[in-house]
Parts: C-alpha cells; sequence; structure tokens
C-alpha cells in the first residue's frame, strides 16, 4: 500500500461544509444564477450531489458518464437527504483502502483511485465556492482542507491547455486578499472578483 495522502477524510470533511451549506439554501434561491453559467443554484446542487454519484460509480468500476451530469426532480427540500444518501454509497465503495492504487476510470482517462477522490474534492470545495457566492451564504471551509486541495490542484490541474480535455477555465488572477478558497476557485478557472459581495 502507498504511503501518500489518503484523501479521503479530506473529500469527507469537504462534503461536510458542502452539506451545511445545502442545509442554509432558501428556496427562493433555488433559481438563482451561480458562477457556473450553465447552472442555477437547483443545478448546482444537483450538479454537486452527481459528482458524489460518479465518484462512487468510478470506484465500483463502472461507467462515470452513466450518470447524468447533475440529478433532477429532487424536491427542493430534499437536497440534503440525497446528498447524504450519495455519501453513503459513495463511502462504502471507497471503504476498501487498496482501490486507492488501483486503477480506475474516469470521464479524463484511466488514473490511480487516489487521484479520483482528489478530483471529487476540488469538485466540492470549488461548486461549494459556486454555491456560496450565489446565495451569499458566508462560508469558509477549513483552511489546511482548502490548502491541501490547492496545492493538488497546483500539481495536477495545468495552467495551460485548458478547456477541452482539460475542464476548467483559465486560471484567474487572485486579489491580494483572496481567502485560500478563493484562491482555488482562481485556479480553477473562477473569477471570484465579480461575485464578491
Amino acid at each position: 500500500m502507498s504511503t501518500a495522502i489518503d484523501p479521503r477524510p479530506l473529500y469527507r470533511d469537504a462534503l461536510a461544509w458542502v452539506d451545511l451549506l445545502f442545509a442554509r439554501v432558501r428556496p427562493e434561491q433555488m433559481t438563482d444564477p451561480t458562477p457556473c453559467p450553465d447552472f442555477d443554484v437547483r443545478a448546482l446542487l444537483g450538479h454537486l450531489v452527481a459528482t458524489v454519484d460518479r465518484g462512487r460509480v468510478i470506484g465500483d468500476g463502472g461507467d462515470p458518464l452513466s450518470i447524468p451530469e447533475f440529478l433532477t426532480g429532487v424536491p427542493d427540500d430534499a437536497w440534503r437527504a440525497e446528498l447524504e444518501r450519495a455519501q453513503a454509497h459513495y463511502r462504502k465503495v471507497w471503504s476498501d483502502d487498496d482501490l486507492l492504487d488501483r486503477p480506475v476510470v474516469a470521464p479524463w482517462g484511466t488514473v490511480p483511485g487516489r487521484a479520483a477522490v482528489l478530483s471529487n474534492l476540488n469538485e466540492a470545495l470549488v461548486h461549494g465556492w459556486d454555491l456560496s457566492a450565489a446565495t451569499g451564504l458566508p462560508a469558509e471551509p477549513d483552511m489546511a482542507l482548502v490548502e491541501a486541495a490547492f496545492a493538488v490542484a497546483r500539481r495536477t490541474i495545468p495552467a495551460a491547455g485548458r478547456g477541452g480535455r482539460v475542464p476548467f477555465g483559465t486560471v484567474v488572477e487572485s486579489a491580494p486578499d483572496a481567502s485560500p478558497l478563493e484562491r482555488l476557485a482562481n485556479w480553477s478557472g473562477r473569477n471570484t472578483a465579480a461575485w464578491r459581495r
């Protein structure tokens, strides 16, 4: 077994933070725009749940693209229950330590399981920032969690060649007073300054 970092606790903590955001979204915000141009708040909630489901399918050896990009048809008061359902299934599949070093098939290619979990971590944090920005919810996850994710993102998400197989926008320069989460979102192509309140 590898001595590399186990990203599962980091992802668990990121999803716990996302769950707190889900709990605070108001029904009248469901159709509000988000930093993801194709998603309103409801679609973003559905996408966050779908990324957990896709991660489970990756760990289970299935085709992650068999899961739609976002979950639909969920009553507005049931999103937290859907997120918990997805997390419970994800944790069960990924409870095998050996899976972290086994090759798995992700939408971007065959990678070690550990890399797939780290990708899920980035998705949770960046889309969590999207949700926070769209709803005006003040939220900053644990700084150590974000710094760990940002260190991985800088190593694994190239700054050049964005778009196509690298599904991220151009890196945005961070403001001098940007929070760790804003810096991660900037690296992932988000213009956080446009969403500051």
